[in-house]
C-alpha cells in the first residue's frame, strides 16, 4: 500500500527543504529546494524550448557527482538570475564544491524556468531583474512547510484556462521509502476532464487532496479540449518540476527515474508535452536509505510511483490556486 507522507510535500524526503519567495506586484517568484548535503541528481527534458542552468552538468559523466540547491522560477530566461542568489546563500554558510583547499568553494546550482511574463503586474523592473533577489530569499526561507498554490515559482503560471500554481505531494512505499514531487504548472494543455467537473489525475488522489471531485459520466474526450491556453505560443509554457527519494540512487538510475516521472504529466495533462510547452523533470536522491535487493527491481517500482506522484502534485498545484487577476481558478470555476 502506498500512503501519503506526514507533510503530503517533498519535504517528506529526508533531508530536503524548500522555500519560496515571490513578488505580487510582479505576479512572479521563485522555489528552491535545497538538501542537508549535496544530493545526486539527472534531468529529463521534454520540451522544445526549455531553460536551464547547469543542466550539463547533471550527465553521469559529468565531474561533479552531488548539486547543492535547485530553483523552478518565473520570468523565462530573466529567471535564470534565481540561481546567482541561490548561490550566494550557499556560499555564504559554507557550501559548496572544494576546487582545492584554500580556494573559494563553488556552490553548485541547477535549475530551470518557466513564462510568466503574460501574467499581468508590474514587468517593468528597470535595469536589475528581480530573480537573483527572489532566489536569495527563497534559499533563506527554506523549510519543511511551504505554500501551494499561488506561491514560489507557481505565482504567475496558469495552466489552461485556468489559474496555474505550485503543487507538491509525496509517497510512502511500504518498506518505508519515500518518493516526493514539486510541480510549477504552467501548460498548454488543460488539467480538467470535459465537463469541468474533474481533474485528470482524481485516480491518482489520496485522502480528498485535491478536492476529491469525480467525474460525472463517461469519458468520451477525442481531439483537442476547448479549455486550453487561449492562443499558445512557442516557449510561453513550461511545466517544470522535481521528483525526489531518500532511495540511494545512482545517476544513472536518477535519470530513469525523472523519465518514468514525466509520465506524471501525461496523467494530469492535457496534451502534454506540445511543441509549446518545455517540460522538464529533475529527479534527486538524498540517499539516505540502501537500495535492497535487485536495483533495477527498485527503480521499476520507484519510477511507478514517481509518475503516480507528479500526477497528484501537478493537480495539487491546479487545486491550490487562487483565482488572480482575469486567470480563474479550477475551484471558482471558468
Amino acid at each position: 500500500m502506498i500512503r501519503k507522507g506526514e507533510r503530503n510535500l517533498i519535504t517528506d524526503v529526508p533531508g530536503l527543504l524548500v522555500g519560496n519567495a515571490q513578488d505580487l506586484q510582479i505576479r512572479t517568484g521563485v522555489t528552491v529546494v535545497l538538501p542537508e548535503k549535496p544530493m545526486a541528481a539527472a534531468a529529463d527534458i521534454r520540451g522544445g524550448a526549455p531553460g536551464t542552468r547547469e543542466t550539463a552538468a547533471l550527465d553521469p559523466v559529468s565531474l561533479v557527482d552531488g548539486i547543492d540547491g535547485l530553483f523552478l522560477s518565473g520570468g523565462s530566461a530573466f529567471g535564470l538570475d534565481a540561481g546567482g542568489g541561490v548561490q550566494a546563500h550557499l556560499k555564504a554558510i559554507g557550501r559548496g564544491y572544494e576546487i582545492a583547499p584554500g580556494l573559494p568553494r563553488i556552490p553548485v546550482v541547477a535549475g530551470a524556468i518557466l513564462f510568466d511574463l503574460g501574467s499581468g503586474g508590474d514587468k517593468d523592473w528597470g535595469d536589475e531583474p528581480p530573480y537573483r533577489r527572489l532566489g536569495k530569499q527563497a534559499a533563506e526561507q527554506a523549510g519543511l512547510d511551504f505554500r501551494l498554490g499561488n506561491a514560489g515559482a507557481g505565482l504567475g503560471a496558469v495552466a489552461g484556462a485556468y489559474k496555474g500554481g505550485l503543487g507538491s505531494a509525496s509517497s510512502v512505499l511500504a518498506d518505508g521509502t519515500t518518493v516526493g514531487a514539486l510541480a510549477a504548472v504552467n501548460a498548454v494543455g488543460s488539467p480538467v476532464m470535459p465537463g469541468g467537473e474533474a481533474l485528470w489525475a482524481w485516480p491518482f488522489e489520496l485522502d480528498g487532496e485535491f478536492g476529491g471531485r469525480r467525474p460525472t459520466g463517461p469519458v468520451t474526450a477525442s481531439g483537442l479540449p476547448d479549455d486550453m491556453k487561449g492562443r499558445p505560443q512557442p516557449g510561453t509554457n513550461t511545466t517544470i518540476a522535481v521528483v525526489a527519494t531518500d532511495a540511494d540512487l545512482t545517476r544513472v538510475e536518477l535519470k530513469r527515474l525523472a523519465i518514468m516521472a514525466a509520465d506524471g504529466f501525461a496523467r494530469a495533462l492535457r496534451p502534454v508535452h506540445t511543441p509549446f510547452d518545455g517540460d522538464l523533470v529533475y529527479a534527486v536522491s538524498t540517499g539516505r536509505r540502501p537500495v535492497e535487493g535487485a536495483r533495477p527491481l527498485a527503480v521499476l517500482e520507484l519510477g511507478a510511483v514517481a509518475a503516480d506522484t507528479m500526477a497528484r502534485a501537478i493537480a495539487r498545484g491546479v487545486w491550490e490556486a487562487d483565482s488572480l487577476g482575469p486567470f480563474r481558478s479550477f475551484r471558482d470555476g471558468r
